[in-house]
């Protein structure tokens, strides 16, 4: 059985090549699709989203906009059911919709490495602790930007010297550069002496994030600015609204690519029996049951679609692998990484779908007329 659907797939092998790249380049977009939906899920949820709080200025939106006193820490850390409060200092070269953002997350150094999860893969914690410039570079950005220990990086105002590579386990941590708070606070041309761009709160494990969100915004109700507080996942997706519509969208799209796909393997497949209907009969007339002549044409689609389908996946997986991608706006990141979720998803899409694809072309190969087949020419 193996062999002769091999033959017939090898007899017409132009087609069955454009079928398999078809099928590849569609679960290729598939995958990428799928990709960028996890990490708008991993922004948004889990328990760092939703055991954090956010502290920013209440209707300002770019973190540029933002100006809340530092100085609000110490009111912030009185609240009950609050651990600790690390002010951030954020700046971004693009506050719109961007594959190439860059955010700078300036903050105390020992809070970056208390609260972080961070893990240096180049460089020293020691040198980012003590030099004023001092940088630690998400390694996608270090990779989309080719930069190593040492380097001076520069953007805009901000001149920054790369102290350390880090890796993380929140895959849109990779995508930030950390200086130290009061770096970006007197750079030139920031003008943010004293001044922050949000509060981040963490909390105990008792706490009630919605209560203590209340709670801060009400103890600051009489401060010089004023704030509006939010679980950070919630922030994050408030931040990324337009996004969060984009990916919506693209989630049709995804859609779309398996309907190709589908479409794509059932016309090789009809294409495939009608040049053999001939065949098919000579078939039956030996003795070939029709359960077994519908097995082959639905194994001959299944492998079509599985090994383009795997094809593209895997090809996928390594781009994103390697790219670093990452979409981003007003200084939050949607980070485009690979998983075994992803790839499982690709793999049983492809012989779904190669299954689907086989039915009706399998079912024209067993109900083939045999007297009429044989007369054809």
């Amino acid at each position: 059985m193996t062999s002769y659907i091999l033959k017939t797939l090898w007899r017409h092998r132009t087609r069955t090549l454009l079928t398999v790249t078809g099928a590849a380049v569609a679960m290729f977009v598939f995958c990428f699709v799928g990709s960028v939906q996890e990490g708008l899920q991993r922004l948004t949820s889990g328990t760092d989203a939703d055991r954090s709080l956010i502290v920013f200025q209440e209707n300002r939106f770019c973190p540029t906009t933002s100006r809340l006193p530092e100085d609000y820490s110490g009111r912030i850390k009185e609240i009950p059911g609050v651990r600790d409060v690390m002010p951030i200092q954020v700046w971004t070269n693009n506050c719109r919709a961007s594959l190439d953002i860059v955010v700078f997350n300036g903050a105390d150094p020992a809070q970056i490495q208390a609260t972080r999860p961070l893990s240096l893969i180049q460089g020293s914690w020691q040198q980012f602790a003590t030099q004023r410039d001092a940088a630690i570079v998400g390694r996608n950005v270090a990779q989309r930007r080719g930069l190593k220990i040492g380097d001076q990086f520069s953007i805009g105002d901000i001149s920054v010297k790369v102290a350390g590579i880090f890796a993380s386990t929140v895959p849109s941590e990779e995508n930030l550069i950390y200086t130290s708070l009061a770096f970006l606070q007197y750079t030139r041309g920031l003008d943010a002496a004293g001044l922050v761009t949000q509060h981040e709160v963490l909390l105990s494990d008792d706490a009630d994030p919605d209560r203590v969100a209340a709670e801060i915004d009400e103890t600051l109700r009489a401060g010089s600015v004023a704030t509006k507080t939010r679980r950070k996942g919630a922030f994050q997706a408030s931040t990324l609204s337009d996004l969060v519509d984009l990916i919506g969208f693209a989630h049709w799209l995804g859609y779309a690519c398996v309907g190709l796909v589908l479409s794509l393997v059932a016309t090789t497949t009809v294409m495939s029996v009608q040049d053999r209907i001939k065949e098919y009969a000579v078939l039956q007339t030996i003795g070939v049951r029709p359960l077994r002549a519908m097995r082959l044409v639905l194994a001959e689609s299944t492998l079509l679609c599985l090994v383009g389908g795997t094809t593209g996946t895997l090809v996928a997986l390594v781009a994103l692998a390697w790219g670093g991608f990452a979409i981003g706006a007003e200084g939050a990141t949607i980070a485009f990484r690979p998983s075994i979720g992803l790839a499982v998803t690709g793999c049983l899409v492809a012989v779904v779908v190669g299954i689907a694809a086989g039915i009706a072309p399998a079912v024209q190969a067993a109900t083939v007329p045999i007297v009429n087949a044989l007369r054809q020419d």
